[in-house]
């Protein structure tokens, strides 16, 4: 039974929240709280799987509450957040915090997408109860930015050749690893990158925000018609495959979804397969299901370099470990690691 706390002020969203995660059979919730001064107390003493937590809460919120309870009972934590601007900026720093996903406040009964996020809700919240959370820094404001990457000297990349970009696929657990790439890639990284990341819709935005932040190359949510620049950083919109054209620019397709997503890590494989062949690079991290998987080994088949996240460092390890199994990937390694290879790719076709 994976039992879990709901933190959350409202008291007609707590007792929804209490009677999605109540209707599961593998779910029990052993407290709530209306603010982050019980959320702490109710972990302290109820040890859950689980927590899900609001951001604005009274005497506490959610953010400082995130901060406690990774400090003094390390426990997975998953927000559950509106897409208001101020809840938005809040959730990506409740990642910083510790937190290890987030998903959209589920809607009301009646609603279209009601079953949707329901479900989305309580498949999260099983996923996250197998993560293995460590305690947190009291201080994290003090501790050092990570430096950029040194360049690793493996590298499977043929001599001469300058990807034209690389490609990066990642669903849940994926924000974080994004971040440790970009936090560990230099100013004047001469590649674009894009990425699909599956994400709830209206959180792309702050999103896109919230790794400039962290990065010292810009980050933006891609157009239909860009043609990627150098040391860039594309995100897919919500609601639409990215893929690239023949001509090299960046697409957008409103079609069915795939692997249960649009925009679909599948989608965006295949076309940077068929239009740049080995001049790309496949990266696929942490996430549920498979997709991307099969295409990732397309790309290498296509001469493609291809890393996958690995098991140790993703939250959830589906689709890299998928990808892996599949002998999709070139290299196995931690973000911090792909970070590092894909600098050493860069330098090693300056010094060719």
């Amino acid at each position: 039974m994976i039992r879990v706390v709901v933190a959350e002020d409202s008291p007609t969203l707590r007792e929804y929240l209490v009677s999605i995660l109540s209707a599961e059979p593998d779910i029990e919730v052993v407290a709530t709280a209306i603010d982050g001064l019980q959320a702490v107390e109710a972990v302290a003493r109820h040890r859950p799987d689980v927590v899900t937590m609001d951001i604005h809460m009274p005497r506490l919120g959610g953010l400082a509450a995130t901060r406690r309870i990774m400090e003094e009972t390390p426990c997975p934590i998953v927000v559950v957040s509106s897409t208001m601007s101020d809840q938005v900026a809040a959730t990506f720093r409740a990642l910083d915090a510790g937190a290890v996903a987030f998903v959209h406040r589920p809607v009301g009964l009646g609603h279209p997408r009601q079953a949707i996020e329901a479900a989305d809700l309580a498949q999260t919240v099983r996923l996250m109860a197998e993560v293995k959370v460590v305690r947190r820094w009291a201080n994290p404001a003090k501790l050092p930015r990570p430096a950029v990457a040194r360049p690793m000297p493996e590298t499977s990349l043929p001599g001469g050749v300058r990807p034209a970009v690389i490609a990066i696929g990642a669903s849940t657990g994926g924000p974080v690893a994004l971040q440790a790439i970009l936090a560990g890639l230099p100013a004047d990284f001469p590649i674009p990158l894009m990425a699909v990341q599956h994400i709830s819709p209206g959180f792309v935005g702050g999103f896109a925000e919230w790794l400039a932040g962290g990065s010292a190359l810009p980050v933006q949510v891609a157009k239909a018609g860009e043609v990627p620049r150098p040391g860039h950083f594309y995100l897919a919109p919500d609601n639409a495959h990215m893929g690239l054209g023949a001509d090299g620019a960046i697409t957008l397709d409103h079609g069915p979804p795939e692997n249960s997503a649009r925009p679909a890590v599948s989608h965006f494989f295949r076309s940077v397969a068929r239009v740049h062949g080995a001049r790309a690079v496949g990266v696929l991290l942490s996430g549920m299901g498979v997709d991307g998987a099969v295409e990732l080994r397309e790309m290498r088949d296509a001469g493609a370099v291809t890393f996958a996240q690995d098991k140790e460092s993703s939250i959830v390890h589906g689709m890299p470990g998928a990808a892996i199994a599949l002998g999709g990937a070139t290299a196995v390694l931690k973000p911090s690691d792909i970070a590092a290879r894909l600098v050493t790719l860069t330098r090693k076709v300056e010094e060719s």
